[in-house]
């Protein structure tokens, strides 16, 4: 599971399979310099989206892929 409150390198790094979710709305928080300081929270706000919605969505992947 991830909260919003993980910082995105460490999300990444311990569910690749979230890299999806990022993918499917856009966002380079992966690849960004700042993710490794930033919050999946601060992150997704930042790009003006849902990051309670989009950390579900997340958490539902990697609850499909186990």
């Amino acid at each position: 599971m991830v909260t919003k409150d993980m910082n995105i390198l460490e999300a990444v790094q311990k569910h690749p399979q979230i890299v999806q979710v990022f993918q499917k709305y856009g966002l380079g928080c992966v690849g960004c310099m700042v993710a490794s300081g930033e919050s999946l929270g601060d992150g997704i706000a930042s790009h003006g989206l849902d990051a309670d919605a989009l950390v579900e969505e997340m958490n539902k992947l990697i609850e499909e892929t186990k």
